[in-house]
């Protein structure tokens, strides 16, 4: 096996079991790549693999409820909060004793990579953030555009009863038709979409997607094992990191335009970039832009 080849692990967090592949040189200086939804570790096979040739290695878990990322206990909250999955990551790099790393996030995994950003700067070099800015509303007094408010009809879907059901039994038609509403130019094959797919056949996956959406925009309680890190982030605090955002002109959830305007959040290095002919799914369109960003 060579180092660009993946090897899977596990590790026991306090809350649950994260799966996770490894690629590249154990003394290699760390990329930490951060998947969204409906994704997962997969979209990151093309960026890992260039980043190992360019000298990395690269660590790439399985976001909470997707694919081997399981809960341990029934009466755990099935958090799909962003401070939850920020506290995954920093459980990961505890337990691989990994100081810093290079981090990038794509849809959750860039919100997760704010968060981390900010609570936890030191360990953090750089930020590449993905198809996502730096909050797009969820707080009262940031408004959404109505063309953005239209784009997240399926957050909507997910607070009723019927969005519950489309993913408890219709998952696979349901999530099929986001990817080509999301990325309309990007033609993926029946394979390369079921290879991922079988990752959101967990008990949790549905649980874990339904409350990331409803507790975002205030229909659904916090999980108060992350009262902490939520009162850090009011005010939302500005970034230090050197960061990038990339962001595809084509994609059809975060629409272009909610990227734009966010340099007054950062106070480190930032730089924004639009990806002509791109859709949402950007590690998967177009790896090499983030490979760039990362080598930057």
């Amino acid at each position: 096996m060579t180092d660009a080849q993946p090897t899977a692990h596990t590790f026991d967090s306090p809350t649950l079991r994260i799966a996770y592949e490894r690629r590249g040189p154990a003394t290699a200086p760390v990329a930490l790549l951060l998947h969204g939804f409906p994704d997962d570790l997969r979209t990151w096979d093309a960026t890992a693999e260039q980043l190992v040739a360019a000298g990395y290695q690269t660590l790439a878990p399985s976001m909470r409820g997707c694919g081997g990322s399981i809960f341990f206990d029934p009466n755990t909250p099935r958090s799909g909060q962003v401070t939850a999955m920020a506290q995954d990551a920093i459980d990961l790099l505890d337990h691989l004793g990994i100081d810093k790393v290079v981090l990038v996030g794509h849809d959750w995994g860039a919100r997760a990579a704010y968060v981390l950003a900010a609570l936890w700067p030191a360990r953090i070099e750089r930020l590449v953030a993905v198809s996502v800015g730096y909050e797009t509303g969820s707080k009262p007094g940031n408004e959404l555009a109505i063309a953005q408010v239209h784009a997240y009809w399926y957050q909507w879907f997910f607070h009723s009863e019927r969005g519950r059901e489309m993913l408890q039994g219709n998952r696979r038609e349901f999530c099929r038709y986001l990817w080509h509403l999301w990325s309309p130019a990007w033609l993926f094959d029946e394979a390369t979409f079921e290879r991922t797919a079988a990752s959101w056949d967990t008990p949790d996956w549905v649980e874990v997607v339904l409350h990331s959406y409803r507790f975002r925009w205030g229909a659904a309680a916090p999980d108060p094992r992350y009262a902490a890190l939520e009162a850090r982030l009011q005010p939302q605090p500005l970034i230090g990191v050197p960061t990038t955002v990339l962001h595809g002109a084509q994609d059809g959830a975060a629409l272009v335009a909610s990227s734009e305007g966010k340099a007054q959040f950062f106070s480190g290095p930032y730089q924004r970039h639009v990806l002509p002919g791109v859709g949402h799914y950007v590690p998967r369109e177009a790896a090499e832009a983030i490979v760039a960003a990362v080598l930057k």
